[in-house]
């Protein structure tokens, strides 16, 4: 092959490692890795200035967690905030969804339920807890409603506007295969309305997560909110960032494997 006959090829060559490189910069797993590092460096400098006594460096945050986790206690107060934790979201999670979908398949539903869920998600919950306490106590079940009345609101709201949004073409489509009413549910509207549900479990399990914190911080402290106020109350604030920390990252694990729950579930070729 002779030299004039490579010419035209060599400045795809030369633009290949280019197109490589500029591809790994803008993929999602390094771009997600770069927020984390600001975020990270960040932290270690407005604690080395430091922008507050109480505000510990990253280093000093992650001995302490270190700490936390060679004696025993964060595990043991990990365990005390799943259990209200796992049956306020389960709850949450199949009623939140099963009366999203109710409401949007079934106006006169919509009309009566939806107000309630409206105006649970605008109330504050720190007003509500008093009025929790003295109907449930200071045990689990008023955490467990907390949790409830955090994370419910939000995932029945999404559902129902995903419900309500499918596609009219899509539903026309299911009529004219002479679908049957249970089959257009199952293999029409869930799959279209599946991306706007998953976030609102998404949402609702953060806001769960937040809940559960408060429930613990002021109607009784156990569990990782006692670990908070303990160690806010002893000053021994690297601790106390480390227990908020933790529970920060529980919540961001569980929300991305909500994120791979969905796309196992319903895969974008099947949404569409």
């Amino acid at each position: 092959m002779q030299t004039s006959e490579l010419a035209p090829a060599l400045p795809a060559l030369r633009q290949a490692p280019a197109r490589n490189w500029r591809d790994l910069a803008i993929h999602p797993l390094v771009l997600r890795l770069v927020s984390f590092s600001i975020a990270l460096a960040l932290w270690e400098y407005a604690g080395r200035i430091p922008l507050s006594p109480a505000f510990p460096t990253l280093l000093e945050t992650l001995s302490g967690l270190g700490s936390l986790i060679a004696d025993g206690s964060l595990f043991k107060a990990f365990l005390i905030t799943l259990h209200p934790l796992v049956i306020g979201l389960a709850i949450s999670v199949v009623l939140g969804v099963g009366l999203g979908v109710l409401m949007g398949l079934h106006q006169p539903s919509e009309w009566l339920l939806a107000p309630l869920f409206i105006i649970a998600q605008a109330a504050p919950l720190a007003a509500l807890i008093p009025i929790l306490t003295f109907a449930y106590g200071i045990g689990l079940t008023a955490k467990i409603m907390t949790v409830c009345i955090m994370a419910m609101p939000v995932i029945v709201l999404n559902t129902l506007g995903a419900v309500r949004n499918t596609p009219q073409s899509l539903l026309e489509m299911s009529r004219s295969f002479l679908a049957s009413r249970s089959q257009g549910i199952r293999l029409v509207i869930l799959p279209a309305a599946s991306p706007m549900i998953f976030a609102g479990l998404r949402l609702g399990c953060a806001a769960a997560f937040i809940g559960v914190i408060l429930a613990e911080l002021l109607i009784t402290p156990t569990g990782i909110g006692d670990l908070i106020s303990y160690n806010q109350s002893v000053a021994d604030y690297p601790k106390m960032y480390a227990a908020i920390l933790s529970i920060i990252l529980c919540s961001v694990l569980f929300i991305e494997a909500l994120e791979r729950i969905e796309l196992t579930l319903f895969r974008p070729e099947v949404r569409a």
